[in-house]
C-alpha cells in the first residue's frame, strides 16, 4: 500500500533527504505500511530503510540513521493513514441514535476504531475487529486500549449491543491479559440490563484480569427525548445511582480493588451524594469518562489561585454550565471573591436533547441564549470549551461563539475544561485585560456629575 505525502516538515529528516509533497511512501524496512500503527512501529528504529515513489513514478530508497523517537517529518492525507472504521453495532443506548436530526453530518458518524482508542483514548467495543486484526493488535503490542465492556456476560452484552460478535468480549480481554497488554474498561449502566448481579460479575471478571485491566468506569446511561422507535430504556433514577455507587464501593472493599473501579462524577451528582476527595481517584485514568474530573479541576484551580495576587479592582463574570455541576462550580468560583473576581453561575437546562441530559459538554448556544440572555450580570460570559467541537468554535446546534456573543451582548470566552491551573491563568489574564481597557478608556467631557 502506497501513502501520498501531502507535506514535509521544514528542517526534518525527510526534508533533508529531498522528499517532497506528492511523493508516495512505499515501505519501511521492506514492510508495507497499512496505517499509522505500522508507520510508527517501523519508523521507531535507529536505522531504517524508507522507500518512496517520487513525482516521476521512480522508486527512491534512503538509508536513515536517527534516534528511535525522532520523526521523519512526513504528513499524509489523514492522521490514521487510512479511513476511520465505522461502528456496525446497534447498541440500545447509543447516544448518536438519540440525536435530533438536521445538524452537521459529523454528529451522526459512529466510529469504532481501535487505532483511535490507542491514539486518542476513544472507547472501542472490539466487536468490529476480526480475528486477523485482533492478532495484529497483539503482535503490534498495542496498549493501552480503552474498551467499552458494559457486561462480561456474553448474552447480556449481545442483547445490549445487538452485534453478533459482542459475546466474545471476555475471550478478547483474556487474550490481552495473557499477552501482557494493558487496557481500561467502561460500563454504561442500564440498570434493567446490566445492573445488579450482572454488574457484580462484570466487575469481578475485570478484576481477575488485573494488572492488565487497569481500571473500570461505571457511567449512567444517557437518554435524550429523541428516542422514537428505539429500545425502551428506563432513565437512571437517583436510587439507581445510589445503589450503583454502593455496589461498586462494596466490590472494591471486598476484593481489595480500591483504585480500580470508579463511578463517574455524573453518577454521584445524580445520586445527590458528595464527590469523593481528590486522593480517591489515584492516577485519574478514567478522566475521559468524567471520573474525578471536578476534583482534578479543583485541585489545579486552588493550587494556581494560591500563587495569584488579588486584582487591583473587582471584575464580574457570568458563567454557564450544565445543571448537574452548577452548585459545585458556584461554590468553587466563590473562592475567587477575595481575589477580586466574582462569577455568577447560570445552570442551563438542556432543551436541545431533553432535560434528563444535565452535563455541561452537551449544552448548546441556543439554550444559553433562550435561558440566560436577560440574566447575565457580568462584564463577560465564560463557558467550558467542552461545549464546542474540538479545535473549533461551533456548538452542537451549529451556532458559533461569535453568534452567541452577539445574541447575549457580551464578550464570550471559552475556558479550559479539565485544567484548573490553565483556567486560573486564563481567567486572570482576561480580568487584567478588562481592567486595562477600563483604565485607558478616553475621558468624555461632562461624564462626571
Amino acid at each position: 500500500m502506497k501513502h501520498l505525502v501531502t507535506a514535509v516538515d521544514a528542517g526534518s529528516i525527510a526534508d533533508g533527504l529531498g522528499v517532497r509533497a506528492g511523493w508516495k511512501l512505499v515501505s519501511v524496512n521492506g514492510n508495507s505500511i497499512r496505517d499509522v500503527i505500522d508507520y510508527e512501529l517501523f519508523t521507531n528504529e535507529e536505522r531504517i530503510t524508507a522507500a518512496f515513489e517520487n513525482a516521476d513514478g521512480v522508486e527512491v530508497c534512503f538509508d536513515i540513521d536517527k534516534e528511535p523517537w525522532e520523526p521523519l517529518g512526513l504528513n499524509f492525507e489523514t492522521g490514521l493513514m487510512s479511513p476511520v472504521r465505522q461502528c456496525t453495532n446497534h447498541c440500545v443506548f447509543c447516544f448518536i441514535d438519540q440525536m435530533p436530526r438536521g445538524h452537521r453530518d459529523t454528529l451522526y458518524f459512529k466510529d469504532d476504531d481501535w487505532r483511535l482508542s490507542l491514539i486518542m483514548g476513544n472507547y472501542v467495543t472490539l466487536t468490529n475487529v476480526g480475528e486477523r486484526e485482533f492478532r495484529r493488535i497483539i503482535d503490534r503490542r498495542v496498549q493501552p486500549l480503552y474498551i467499552s465492556v458494559h457486561a462480561t456476560d456474553g448474552a447480556v452484552r449481545k442483547q445490549m449491543m445487538r452485534s453478533k460478535n459482542a459475546d466474545l468480549i471476555l475471550e478478547r480481554l483474556t487474550a490481552l491479559h495473557e499477552n501482557g497488554l494493558k487496557f481500561h474498561a467502561q460500563i454504561v449502566l442500564c440498570p434493567e440490563l446490566n445492573g445488579g448481579a450482572v454488574l457484580d460479575r462484570t466487575l469481578r471478571d475485570l478484576w481477575a484480569l488485573a494488572p492488565e485491566a487497569q481500571s473500570v468506569a461505571v457511567v449512567p446511561v444517557g437518554l435524550t427525548e429523541h428516542r422514537e422507535g428505539l429500545y425502551p430504556l428506563k432513565p437512571l433514577t437517583r436510587e439507581d445511582a445510589k445503589r450503583a455507587i454502593v455496589q461498586v464501593d462494596a466490590f472494591a472493599k471486598e476484593c481489595g480493588a480500591e483504585g480500580f473501579a470508579f463511578c463517574s462524577d455524573e453518577m454521584y451528582l445524580r445520586a445527590g451524594l458528595p464527590l469523593p476527595p481528590y486522593e480517591f481517584y489515584g492516577g485519574f485514568d478514567q478522566i475521559e469518562n468524567g471520573v474525578g474530573l471536578f476534583r482534578l479541576f479543583e485541585e489545579g484551580f486552588m493550587a494556581a489561585l494560591e500563587e495569584t495576587a488579588p486584582l487591583p479592582r473587582p471584575v464580574k463574570f457570568s458563567s454557564v454550565c450544565g445543571v448537574a455541576i452548577a452548585g459545585n462550580m458556584q461554590e468553587l468560583f466563590d473562592r475567587l471573591i477575595p481575589y477580586g473576581i466574582s462569577i455568577q453561575v447560570k445552570a442551563i437546562r438542556n432543551r436541545f436533547f431533553g432535560e434528563s441530559v444535565t452535563v455541561s459538554g452537551l449544552v448548546t448556544a441556543g439554550d444559553i441564549i433562550r435561558q440566560g440572555r436577560s440574566l447575565f450580570t457580568g462584564d463577560a460570559l465564560i463557558m467550558t470549551s467542552s461545549m464546542l467541537r474540538e479545535m473549533d468554535d461551533v456548538f452542537l446546534d451549529g451556532m458559533r461563539v461569535p453568534q452567541l456573543s452577539e445574541a447575549v451582548g457580551l464578550p464570550v470566552y471559552p475556558m479550559p475544561s479539565d485544567d484548573g491551573e490553565a483556567f486560573i491563568v486564563r481567567l486572570f489574564e482576561l480580568a487584567q485585560s478588562m481592567i486595562s481597557k477600563t483604565d485607558t478608556a478616553p475621558f468624555c467631557a461632562g461624564s462626571e456629575e
